[in-house]
């Protein structure tokens, strides 16, 4: 990761975080919104300047936000005075060993797999599910591969292929709310536990 590590801390250090202060997804709120999960322990990775995080502490929940870059998550902590959110400076790769705790109930990943190497995908996957509780719900949002934004991007089946067999795919949809000029097309992907209860879908 070292070499997207300094990428985002040279693009942070400029200003130029195109991907900072959009809507939050359509997924996300109608998930917390809709009535079918229950708050409890949630991880954001990649949080940036805090966004999600914010709003699943105001919803109940007790959230850890996790980003590698120092000076976003200075921010983040700024904007969450008074909130039950906890952000911390570690690699999504390497979560059980970084102190960001375990037994999450939710996991919410807005544009951090999508960019990472094939080989990080794989950490990222080994790393979610051993921070994760049984009944566990993991929610990805992802731009898909050719869009403007020069990120790498990923496929629904390399989604469902990477996650299986500890995860089923539970639902996935267009996400509008994070194209904002009809060149970066996004996906959202519901993911959860395999033998979890299905009460929750």
């Amino acid at each position: 990761m070292g070499g997207r590590n300094l990428t985002f801390r040279l693009l942070y250090g400029l200003g130029f975080t195109p991907w900072d202060g959009h809507a939050l997804a359509r997924s996300l709120t109608d998930l917390i919104e809709g009535g079918t999960l229950t708050p409890g322990k949630a991880l954001d990775l990649g949080c940036g300047t805090g966004d999600n995080a914010i709003y699943l502490a105001e919803h109940g929940w007790h959230v850890t936000g996790v980003d590698y870059v120092a000076k976003p998550l200075a921010k983040a902590r700024r904007k969450a005075t008074g909130k039950t959110v906890e952000f911390v400076k570690a690699d999504v790769t390497q979560l059980s060993s970084e102190g960001v705790g375990d037994g999450f109930d939710l996991v919410i990943d807005s544009g951090c797999l999508h960019g990472m190497s094939a080989g990080d995908r794989e950490k990222y996957v080994r790393e979610v599910s051993a921070v994760t509780s049984a009944e566990a719900r993991l929610l990805i949002v992802a731009v898909v591969p050719g869009s403007s934004s020069g990120v790498r991007g990923i496929e629904p089946a390399e989604i469902e292929r990477r996650f299986a067999p500890e995860w089923t795919i539970l639902a996935s949809g267009d996400e509008p709310t994070l194209d904002r000029d009809g060149t970066n097309p996004a996906r959202h992907y519901l993911l959860a536990r395999a033998g979890g209860p299905s009460s929750l879908r």
